[in-house]
């Protein structure tokens, strides 16, 4: 994974070093917000080309067929992209200046391609940052200026057994001493083999593990709307290591990564007390056979503050779509409170706008009140360009960590110096 991005990087910045003198120079650079022109007044024409990944793509031409009622001079063109070859796609798309209008990017991509010089600055007035929730909104800021539009987003919480809790007499916890109790409680008296799971290995090992680094009041960067520097040798980092250990020591989570499709199954029999991750696992818990009655949420415990992991999707419009008017209207459009109700009735993605959350299903589903909540405290990784190389780092440091083949301190020494070395990045 390391080395495909560092060739899409690579690939990127050949091709803006040759082709620097004719694009306008938009990413990166000097810190400063940026602002693209405004977009002209009146419904869009003309084509616009649009790159989804997944499900999202499968679902958004559905979607769109809206947006062109409204705007009977447009046509949206969809093209389903397979995440796994997305990011690769992309960069050499904006390398070979043969991008389509629209993308939907991974937030973790944001600050390779945006600090590239491969995405066009949100325009004047577009967008207001106080419509979505921070941390989606941070996700699309890179050095300062805003690239995108936050699309979607996800947050981890707490999945716990409801009915092992009540047979063991716990209730959901709101602090770390208090989630050790509790794990132990659901597999003493409740009768959980395990009584929750954290990934201790693998990739993306990192989003169990920084999570803890939030909750303790670390950081990753010293400053995250323009950071400098990697921030990972702290006493924060080392104690959310020590933290996770902790629950293989105790033998409160198993010390082996599980399997996909092994966390449901576990979980639907009463083998697994507990886990954090997103709203999807809803639905994959009830395909496995776990009910309403089973099937707990609540926010992540709190050490010095509550903090969890935000993910989900951005849409951004390239510097040289060919129809950047009618693109960044349709993308507009999408960010609309209605919109996003029906898109999220369409493909369960959450909604990245809070108005959204006022009305219909959102609004009255008690499930999803707990990712409401905890989208108001929670973080994404730095829009930089090498975050996923350091993440592969950290996975791999953390591993020896979870495994006692080495001390936290050794690990965040580590993680810092390699971090160090590859650096910020565009």
């Amino acid at each position: 994974m390391t080395a495909r991005r560092t060739i899409g990087a690579l690939l990127l910045a050949a091709v803006l070093a040759l082709t620097g003198c004719g694009r306008d120079e938009g990413g990166g650079g000097d810190g400063a917000a940026q602002q693209s022109a405004a977009i002209t007044e009146g419904p869009a024409t003309g084509e616009i080309t649009v790159w989804a990944m997944g499900t999202e793509g499968e679902l958004l031409p559905k979607l769109a067929e809206a947006f062109q009622k409204d705007n009977p001079d447009a046509t949206v063109k969809v093209t389903a992209v397979p995440w796994d070859g997305a990011h690769d796609k992309i960069a050499t798309a904006i390398a070979g200046r043969q991008t389509p209008d629209v993308s939907l990017i991974g937030t973790t991509w944001m600050g390779e391609f945006a600090g590239g010089g491969g995405l066009d600055p949100v325009p004047a007035d577009l967008f207001k940052a106080e419509d979505f929730f921070e941390g989606a909104w941070g996700t699309v800021v890179v050095d300062g200026t805003a690239y995108a539009m936050p699309w979607y987003t996800d947050t981890r919480v707490l999945y716990y057994r409801k009915d092992l809790a009540a047979k063991a007499g716990v209730e959901a916890p709101t602090t770390w001493e208090e989630l050790k109790t509790f794990a132990k409680a659901l597999q003493e008296q409740g009768g959980a083999k395990y009584g929750i799971n954290l990934q201790p290995s693998g990739p993306g090992t990192w989003q169990t593990t920084v999570p803890f680094v939030w909750q303790a009041g670390g950081s990753l960067v010293d400053d995250p709307a323009k950071p400098a520097a990697y921030t990972l040798d702290t006493p924060q980092w080392r104690q959310a290591l020590e933290f996770q250990k902790s629950f293989y020591d105790e033998k409160l989570s198993q010390a082996a990564a599980l399997q996909p499709g092994e966390t449901e199954t576990k979980f639907a029999k009463g083998e697994l007390g507990s886990f954090f991750s997103g709203p999807w696992h809803v639905g994959l818990l009830k395909d496995q056979g776990a009910t309403d009655d089973q099937i707990g949420l609540a926010v992540v415990p709190k050490d010095q503050t509550g903090t969890s992991f935000v993910g989900g999707g951005n849409l951004a419009v390239f510097k040289d779509a060919k129809n950047r008017d009618g693109a960044w209207k349709f993308v507009q459009w999408l960010s609309r409170p209605e919109t996003q109700q029906t898109w999220y009735d369409t493909s369960k993605d959450l909604p990245a706008a809070k108005a959204a959350w006022e009305g219909g299903s959102l609004a009255s589903d008690p499930m999803l009140g707990v990712f409401n909540t905890q989208l108001e405290d929670a973080k994404a990784p730095p829009a930089v360009a090498t975050w996923e190389q350091v993440a592969a780092v950290i996975d791999s440091e953390a591993e020896k960590v979870f495994k006692g083949a080495s001390s936290a301190t050794d690990a965040t020494k580590a993680i810092q110096s390699q971090a160090s070395s590859i650096g910020l990045g565009a």
